[in-house]
């Protein structure tokens, strides 16, 4: 059977874990300290979305870049491009594709990238 008193412990409880969780969802993105969601693309030199920012032109399809610093982070919101990131000069070495939407650290430092087809 409900009572009143009942519903205001519920109601109560409700509140609580409400509060918990938006506190806990704030303090983890406080924390990791990436910068807001933006269309485009980004690579950062530190990790996190931290450093040095290198813009992605993500409409130039196939061509390698090579940024002035190392990215060890990067941020892609695009619905038809992602980024394959390379740890050798000249998109050369191992490869890591970011999927057109990602928010990531790299798996090592990339010291170049290619713009490709989602």
């Amino acid at each position: 059977m409900f009572t009143p008193r009942a519903g205001i412990r519920t109601a109560a409880a409700s509140a609580t874990m409400a509060a918990a969780l938006i506190g806990l969802g704030a303090g983890t993105a406080g924390a990791a300290g990436w910068p807001p969601l933006q269309e485009g693309g980004y690579l950062y030199a530190g990790s996190n979305g931290t450093g040095t920012v290198t813009v992605v032109d993500l409409d130039d399809l196939g061509t390698c870049h090579t940024p002035a610093k190392a990215s060890l982070s990067i941020q892609i919101v695009s619905g038809s491009s992602s980024v394959v990131v390379y740890s050798g000069t000249g998109c050369t070495g191992a490869s890591w594709a970011s999927g057109s939407l990602t928010q990531s650290n790299l798996p090592w430092a990339a010291l170049s990238y290619r713009v490709v087809p989602a």
